[in-house]
């Protein structure tokens, strides 16, 4: 027979904000191992559960103890909370709420709040025990902890004071680290990444992320980027592709290398099959070299709300229930769906035109067809109106914007001459999202090699690859193949295309050393682009390609044609003011194109060209 129910309640002044606090305490994976809670793994049975509850184990002092973990429901960055009913251990059920309230003069209020129900007098000892005596001095402990990380501005598990590493894997590390500054140069941050390799706790280490390293650090994230690249070459750091599920966001294979990558993936926990692209669902991520530091991951806690932090609010709604949320919501775009339920809908949080309050109930015919426009503050009430229960959850749409992802990695210089034979298995296509795309071609190159004789030709030609590549890798770009005389590029941004080219073609013009000038042939063109392996190496087609390709073909290697795409691009626009650029538009049907015409630019830096009707 179970004993009464046992309430335990904490509350601690902290000076730092809510919102500071929210992702050091809502981490309850790092929480539950900060203060002393053993690692957690899943139950023997596989029979899947509704609504992402989770059957889950552990061992407390020898003793086995069973549970079913419902979802946790949170709203951010004020209250999160979870139950938990036992089929084996001292208890029957814990509740466990925290609530983070903003201090009128500054600072939050947290309170914490446990709840337990013991199965029987011993339990209900043992229990209260472990409450008064370890637990409430480990949770004031680990709240006061994470308050001066905040106030000192320290990044989640940035050091681990009980990591120890053999002498000969620092001395590994040390000589990895003067390599890399000799071969790179970059003092400071190198240091700084073997550092972190060194001291950082079991949780950072093993999911490195290196724009989120370089935010931390405030240095440039294509210098980390290419620095973690480095150091993945000089034995430092294994790299690792992650194939993320496009609602929950979480890794639903990981695998060393592009061609163990499928195109095609289900995620359990959200009930979906998907199609994988690189501009989001694959990130590339590191962590320590196992000879330097063996990584063991643990689980201590399977639904924290910081494993899925673009989810803002996540409620549990029985059958033919009401819910009423206060939501503090970022300006943004907003779905609000629930897990096993088709559909969504729409939400828009502005602070001009935003309503204050709002309802939305979901029936067995579906959701609302009208999108929801929501203030900054909302007030916005929940119906479950099905005959079942349903998990409802309001997520930003926008990604994050600290992932590295393969769509910007592989679109790296840095990372195609490390990695050349990074590619997709044979007959594998990828998505990779929008890409700008460049080809180039010598004129007259071959009466060039008749004029001044094949050798010192082809050594003129191969000088100009190296301009080429320079000015590309400078503008954030990579050279993808050679075709003859000719380059493929590929850029993330259309304006470094453009900068690129333009300063090739004045390099080339003017030659040093009395070597003869070459005139560059140029076609810009942006559009979403597939991923192949081609001839062993990552490859590009589509669309997009082919039109670049005839772009190139129209340029007179005075000027850079460029489409429509490229032309009404902001920072295009930008650069063409800045530089005085001129910009002479005209039109021509494309082979292949369906004899549609195209309106095109020739862009250039002289005068004699048409007045830019930029104006």
């Amino acid at each position: 027979m179970a004993h009464r129910e046992l309430h335990y309640r904490w509350q601690y002044n902290l000076k730092a904000s809510p919102e500071e606090l929210w992702p050091f305490v809502s981490d309850t994976n790092r929480f539950n191992r900060d203060t002393g809670v053993p690692s957690v793994e899943p139950g023997k049975t596989r029979q899947r559960l509704r609504n992402a509850r989770h059957r889950l184990r552990q061992s407390i002092y020898g003793m086995a103890v069973e549970w079913e973990e419902q979802p946790f429901e949170w709203i951010r960055p004020s209250r999160f909370g979870v139950t938990r009913t036992y089929s084996k251990g001292p208890m029957v059920e814990l509740r466990a709420l925290a609530e983070l309230t903003p201090r009128a003069a500054g600072g939050t209020t947290l309170t914490y709040e446990v709840s337990l129900t013991p199965r029987s007098m011993f339990g209900a000892l043992s229990v209260a025990l472990q409450m008064k005596f370890v637990s409430a001095r480990r949770f004031a402990r680990a709240f006061k902890n994470y308050d001066d990380l905040v106030l000192q501005d320290i990044p989640p598990a940035s050091t681990d004071s009980t990591v120890e590493l053999s002498s000969a894997a620092i001395d590994r590390i040390d000589s990895i680290k003067l390599k890399l500054q000799t071969d790179a140069g970059e003092t400071e941050i190198i240091d700084r990444l073997a550092s972190f390799v060194q001291t950082a706790d079991q949780f950072a280490i093993t999911r490195i992320r290196p724009y989120q390293l370089a935010d931390d650090w405030n240095v440039s994230r294509r210098a980390v980027l290419e620095l973690c690249l480095k150091a993945t070459r000089a034995g430092l750091l294994d790299l690792q592709w992650e194939l993320l599920c496009p609602l929950c966001r979480g890794a639903q294979e990981t695998g060393s290398s592009l061609r163990e990558i499928s195109s095609e993936l289900h995620c359990e926990t959200c009930r979906i099959d998907f199609k994988v692209n690189f501009d989001r669902f694959v990130e590339l991520t590191f962590r320590p070299n196992p000879s330097l530091r063996p990584v063991e991951m643990q689980d201590f806690c399977m639904g924290s709300p910081q494993r899925t932090p673009h989810i803002v609010a996540q409620q549990l709604l029985a059958p033919q229930s009401k819910r009423v949320l206060s939501l503090p919501l970022e300006p943004g775009r907003y779905r609000l769906r629930a897990l096993e339920l088709s559909g969504g809908i729409d939400v828009s949080v502005t602070a001009a035109d935003g309503i204050n309050e709002a309802k939305v109930a979901i029936a067995e015919s579906g959701w609302p067809q009208e999108p929801l426009k929501l203030a900054t503050l909302s007030s916005l009430e929940l119906e479950n109106a099905t005959a079942t229960e349903q998990l409802l959850i309001l997520e930003r749409l926008a990604w994050s914007d600290q992932a590295a992802t393969a769509a910007e990695v592989t679109a790296l210089q840095t990372f195609r001459d490390l990695f050349s034979n990074e590619a997709l298995r044979p007959g594998e296509q990828i998505s990779v999202g929008t890409l700008t795309v460049l080809f180039t071609d010598l004129r007259n190159s071959t009466r060039l090699y008749r004029e001044i004789g094949d050798a010192t030709a082809f050594g003129r030609v191969m000088n100009h690859f190296d301009v080429l590549k320079k000015v590309i890798t400078d503008e954030d770009g990579a050279l993808v193949k050679t075709i003859g005389d000719a380059v493929m590029a590929i850029f993330r941004r259309p304006v470094g295309a453009l900068k690129a080219m333009l300063a090739a073609q004045e390099l080339l013009a003017a030659p040093p050393d009395g070597m003869p000038p070459l005139t560059l042939k140029a076609g810009i063109h942006e559009g979403p682009c597939i991923a192949v392996t081609l001839n062993d190496r990552l490859d590009y087609f589509g669309s997009t390609v082919n039109m670049a390709a005839r772009l190139e073909s129209l340029s007179t290697g005075d000027d850079v044609v460029i489409s429509h795409a490229i032309y009404d691009d902001a920072e295009v626009c930008e650069l063409m003011r800045a530089e005085n650029l001129q910009a002479a538009p005209f039109e021509i049907m494309l082979k292949g194109f369906d004899e549609e015409r195209f309106e095109l630019w020739r862009v250039s830096k002289k005068t004699n060209c048409a007045a830019d009707l930029r104006g």
